[in-house]
């Protein structure tokens, strides 16, 4: 697959196996997201990589909490990324959400299945989100920016007809 097929086929996997990741897919996803471009190079980005099974399930625990439902917000994926950023940076939300996108377009360069969720902000204002933080060595005053899921799917992931809206002055 070339660079630019690969950018116009990625889509969001819901279905995952149980099959773990390697510890080269994380590294490299992580790799990436560090890699992403940011406002004037200041990289105020942190990333939290999860394939524990008993944080995962607090993860998602917590993220459902916000969304006042039982289901799994993470899609029974196995591995989940955390992408925060300092938001004494101006452009932190920016620089977060481009990292994110590198990860889930390394992800599938890799052949994973990946899916942006929401709600990491929330879920890491909590105590326990703060407490998953502080015991990985990270900022407690980060803001998470999202979750990137990751893991091998269950089936290939549909892609979407691009129905944004377009401009073009010539």
């Amino acid at each position: 697959m070339t660079p630019i097929e690969l950018l116009l086929d990625r889509a969001s996997c819901k279905t995952y196996t149980t099959q773990p990741l390697l510890e080269d897919e994380i590294r490299l996803i992580l790799q990436a997201g560090q890699a992403a471009p940011s406002g004037r190079n200041r990289q105020p980005t942190a990333f939290l990589a999860v394939t524990d099974p008993e944080i995962r399930r607090t993860l998602s625990r917590l993220n459902a909490e916000v969304l006042h439902t039982d289901a799994d917000p993470f899609y029974q994926a196995p591995a989940v990324f955390a992408v925060l950023a300092d938001p004494a940076v101006s452009t932190y939300l920016y620089d977060g959400s481009l990292a994110a996108g590198q990860m889930l377009l390394a992800a599938s360069a890799l052949g994973l299945g990946s899916c942006w969720i929401h709600r990491a902000k929330e879920v890491f204002a909590t105590d326990q989100g703060k407490a998953i933080l502080e015991k990985a060595g990270l900022p407690l005053d980060y803001e998470g920016i999202g979750f990137v899921i990751a893991g091998h799917p269950a089936q290939q992931p549909a892609v979407k007809a691009k129905t944004s809206r377009v401009g073009y002055l010539k």
